[in-house]
C-alpha cells in the first residue's frame, strides 16, 4: 500500500495511538529502548518501533543520535541509512559497531561473509539463497485485528531478517522488521 507523505504521517499517528494487545513491551519513551533488543526482535512492539523511528528521523534527530551514540555514515545503498556506534553492541551473540535502518526496522551490519551459520542459529528460512544473494526471514509475530466498530483490519507483522546485499560485500545484515498494514 503506498501513501503520499501526509498519508504516511496520518497512518503513523494512527498506528502510534493503536494499543498493543500482545506480549511485546510497549515503550512510550524512545530514548529508553534497548537497541540490541530492538534489532533482535526480542522485546518491542510495532508502535514502539514507530515512536523510535520518528524520534531518530524527526525534529529530535540530533538529540536521538547523541543519546544513542550514533554517527551517520555515507551509504552506498539508497534503501539503507547506516550508522557507526560509539560503542559496540552485542546482537545474536556477535559484536558490531555498525547498524543500518531499512524502511521497517534496524539491522546489525556483521563482519560475516557467509549468512548461513547465523540463519541456522536463528531458525531463519531462506527465500533466496544464491551464491551472491541470501534473503531469509522468521516470523516472530503475525496477527490480524479488526478495529472496534470498523471494517478496518490491521495486519501486524514482526519478522527476524538475515540477508546479504551487494552494497555491503563480505557482510551479513540481520535484524528486525516491524510493520502494520491496513487492509
Amino acid at each position: 500500500m503506498s501513501f503520499h507523505r501526509n498519508g504516511t504521517l496520518l497512518l503513523a499517528a494512527f498506528l502510534l495511538s493503536t494499543p498493543a494487545s500482545h506480549a511485546e513491551t510497549a515503550e512510550k519513551d524512545p530514548s529508553r529502548i534497548d537497541l540490541a533488543k530492538l534489532i533482535e526482535c526480542t522485546t518491542y512492539d510495532v508502535p514502539s518501533y514507530n515512536e523510535f523511528a520518528l524520534w531518530l528521523t524527526g525534529p529530535e534527530s540530533a538529540t536521538a543520535m547523541k543519546t544513542l551514540g550514533l554517527s551517520e555514515l555515507p551509504s552506498g545503498n539508497p534503501l539503507l541509512r547506516e550508522f557507526q556506534l560509539s560503542a559496540p553492541v552485542t546482537v545474536f551473540g556477535r559484536q558490531t559497531s555498525r547498524i543500518a535502518f531499512a524502511s521497517t526496522g534496524p539491522l546489525a551490519v556483521l563482519d560475516e561473509a557467509d549468512p548461513h551459520p547465523l540463519a541456522k542459529q536463528l531458525g531463519v528460512t531462506a527465500s533466496v539463497d544464491r551464491a551472491n544473494k541470501f534473503l531469509g526471514e522468521k516470523e516472530i509475530v503475525s496477527r490480524k485485528e479488526r478495529q472496534e466498530n470498523s471494517d478496518t483490519v490491521l495486519d501486524t507483522r514482526i519478522l527476524l531478517d538475515v540477508s546479504t546485499v551487494d552494497s555491503h560485500p563480505g557482510k551479513t545484515l540481520a535484524g528486525c522488521s516491524y510493520s502494520i498494514e491496513v487492509e
